[in-house]
C-alpha cells in the first residue's frame, strides 16, 4: 500500500507515533523516525524487520530540525511523500495553577512543531514540482477529542489541538491546487 513512499513521523519514538512508524514500516514505506529520545529505538526495529528507517532526535518546534528531517528523508531515501505531525504531551492542569511555561511547551510541540515540519516540506515540494518532480503527497495532522471539545485541566492541550485542526483546514485548502492532501485525525 505504502511501497516506495518516503514518510516522516513526528512523535515516533513511543505511544500512537510509534504505532504509526511500524505501520508505515509494515505497509512498505521508507520511515523518517522523529522524537526528542527514542527514535534510533524505532528505527533499528524497523530496519532489524526487513524495512527502511532512519532516526533523528530533536525539537520539532525548533525550525531547524524540521528543515533537518525534510533534508534527511530526501538525502537517505531521494524523496518525501508524507508527513505525519504526531509528535505532543500534555502538561494536565486547571487554568488558574498553569504555568506560563506548561502552557508554552504544549503550545510549542503540538503547534510550532507541526508548522516548522510542514514548512519544510511545502518548500522541498515546492522546489520538487519546479524541477519537474512530482507524485502525489500528504500531510496527516494528529487532533484529539480535546482539541475538538475542550477537556478541564487540559487548556493548554486543547488549545494545541484546537489550533492544528485550524491549521489542518486553510493549510488543506491552501496546498490542494499543490496536489497535496492533508487531513485531521482524531484517535
Amino acid at each position: 500500500m505504502l511501497a516506495g513512499r518516503v514518510a516522516i513521523i513526528t512523535g515516533g519514538g513511543q505511544g500512537l507515533g510509534r504505532e504509526h512508524a511500524l505501520l508505515f514500516a509494515k505497509q512498505g514505506a521508507s520511515v523518517v523516525v522523529n522524537d526528542l529520545r527514542g527514535a534510533a529505538t524505532v528505527a533499528t526495529e524497523i530496519v532489524d524487520g526487513g524495512g527502511h528507517a532512519v532516526a533523528l532526535d530533536g525539537d520539532v518546534g525548533d525550525m531547524a530540525t524540521g528543515a533537518a528531517l525534510v533534508e534527511l528523508a530526501s538525502r537517505t531515501f531521494g524523496a518525501l511523500h508524507v508527513v505525519v505531525n504526531n509528535a505532543g504531551f500534555i502538561r494536565d492542569k486547571l487554568l488558574a495553577s498553569m504555568a506560563e511555561d506548561e502552557f508554552d511547551s504544549v503550545i510549542r510541540v503540538h503547534l510550532r512543531g507541526t508548522f516548522a515540519l510542514t514548512q519544510a516540506a511545502a518548500r522541498h515540494w515546492k522546489d520538487e514540482t519546479k524541477a519537474g518532480r512530482s507524485a502525489p503527497r500528504a500531510i496527516v495532522n494528529t487532533t484529539s477529542i480535546s482539541g475538538l471539545h475542550g477537556i478541564v485541566g487540559q487548556f493548554n492541550y486543547s488549545a494545541a489541538k484546537a489550533g492544528m485542526h485550524g491549521f489542518t483546514m486553510a493549510l488543506a485548502q491552501e496546498m490542494a491546487s499543490k496536489g497535496v492532501t492533508v487531513n485531521t485525525v482524531s484517535p
